[in-house]
């Protein structure tokens, strides 16, 4: 991804270049290999190296419509994606990029921003990868919604077109203004609110509202009760799990123990934190932890909730320590520089967010119940979080919210990639526009198939489902 100090102008010459090699226009294909893998044996190699028990709930949420399925099968995607053409230049990709992976955040300064906000599959690679994945899933969600061909037509190339005109404007830019590049929410939807009827902005001011609850204290009323005078993470097996019943039931370990363990993966977090934010976590003390089930594709690896608190019982902090395994993309490109999947999230993330969350950081920890060695980063478990909701959103919004994503994603690629080259190879005009629109509804198609494939794999009994969780 290093430019090597190029003139702007060979740099440009470069994406140009990659247009012989690789025609936009070749970007519009996907036509399944006659050898292409079977998508439900995809998703079982995964799961075999999830929590067993957890599997089922993976599959039956994947199974409520194509949209969750495609949430969970970037697996399937990356390999369909690695027989596609790509222009040879390379970003520093998510890996996951459909647009229910973008949404809102609290920043450190404590504003609302934009942003990707899932990063577990990241890792270096073609920038058309993410563009192709989030278009798709445009696409996905458009047919859920009810909207038409031509709605649905507008959505597509209004988002690519997004993404072409960012990274036009990018590349004219310092490195420094890329750098701080940022989307303000509040502003963005200020505009909004001045362009579109009042009753179209009341269900983002609804969102809005509700992004600003979701916090430690939030948390700490949903999930915790007192027991015998002491705070604890309330079990409510299978979704949340605490640990220290677990490792009574699996291990027979004591509370005492656990304890130990838990502190001593808290000292090791905190070396990759910096020094004022290890200052700040210094202040809070160990309570809890559990065993909780997030997402769609996530479900199955460990993702651990620890319960801190501070000045007093009026001051929690709630961390998410979250299994990073290898990415999906690892299959398919370089490996990971990094000998730590946790470290490689933590990088990916700092490198494509404008900014991110202050206890962001990881760690290798040994796990009670069975002893092995797993990589794990930390992250606070709600910071107002918040994202659009998918399943009810009409075709109006659906274009403008494609759009953001569109932004969003070229401005995470500019900032590792060289996106003098990338705008070169898009150009001025839509041909690339085009072909990408075609590229999400053949490829929707064979979303639906493959979700056809898991369903009757699970009416066969080839896999278990457990639905409604």
């Amino acid at each position: 991804m290093n430019t090597s100090h190029l003139s702007p102008a060979d740099r440009a010459a470069k994406g140009k270049s990659a247009r012989a090699h690789v025609p936009r226009s070749s970007h519009a294909a996907f036509e399944p290999a006659a050898d292409r893998p079977d998508p439900v044996a995809l998703l079982e190699s995964q799961a075999a190296s999830r929590v067993p028990e957890l599997v089922p709930i993976r599959y039956g949420r994947m199974l409520v419509s194509p949209f969750t399925f495609y949430r969970g099968a970037a697996l399937v995607m990356a390999s369909d994606l690695s027989t596609t053409p790509d222009s040879g230049l390379r970003v520093q990709a998510c890996g996951d990029a459909h647009l229910a992976n973008f949404g809102v955040f609290g920043s450190p300064e404590r504003s609302l921003v934009f942003d990707i906000n899932d990063f577990d599959e990241t890792a270096p690679g073609p920038w058309e990868w993410d563009l192709k994945r989030l278009v798709t899933s445009l696409e996905i969600a458009g047919r859920a919604n009810g909207h038409t061909a031509d709605q649905r037509a507008r959505t597509l190339l209004g988002a690519t077109a997004a993404y072409r005109i960012a990274m036009a404007g990018f590349a004219q830019m310092t490195n420094l203004e890329v750098w701080y590049s940022r989307l303000d929410f509040l502003e963005q939807f200020q505009q909004l609110r001045v362009n579109r009827p009042a009753k179209a902005t009341k269900r983002t001011e609804k969102a809005i509202a509700k992004a600003r609850t979701k916090d430690s204290m939030q948390a700490l009323e949903k999930l915790t009760e007192v027991v015998d005078g002491q705070r604890r993470i309330i079990n409510q097996p299978p979704l949340i799990m605490r640990l220290e019943d677990l490792a009574a039931q699996q291990a027979g370990l004591e509370a005492i123990d656990v304890r130990e363990q838990i502190e001593a993966v808290l000292r090791g977090y905190r070396r990759t934190l910096p020094t004022d934010r290890r200052h700040l976590i210094n202040q809070y003390e160990y309570v809890d932890t559990a065993l909780k089930v997030v997402g769609v594709g996530s479900v199955g690896t460990r993702a651990w909730i620890m319960l801190m608190l501070g000045r007093d019982s009026d001051d929690p902090l709630f961390l998410q320590a979250k299994e990073a395994q290898a990415s999906v993309l690892e299959r398919y490109v370089v490996r990971s520089e990094f000998r730590n999947n946790g470290q490689r999230v933590v990088a990916g993330q700092r490198l494509m967010q404008s900014t991110s969350d202050i206890f962001l950081g990881w760690h290798r920890i040994t796990s009670p119940l069975d002893g092995q060695p797993r990589d794990f980063y930390v992250r606070q478990l709600r910071d107002w979080k918040g994202s659009a909701d998918v399943d009810n959103i009409d075709a109006d919004r659906l274009f403008m919210y494609g759009r953001l994503c569109a932004w969003t994603l070229a401005k995470a690629h500019a900032r590792s990639g060289d996106r003098i080259a990338i705008a070169a190879y898009l150009g001025n005009g839509d041909v690339f526009d085009k072909a990408i629109a075609r590229f999400a509804v053949a490829y929707a198609e064979q979303n639906d198939r493959d979700y056809e494939a898991l369903k009757q794999a699970a009416e066969t009994g080839r896999i278990e489902v457990v639905s409604g969780l």
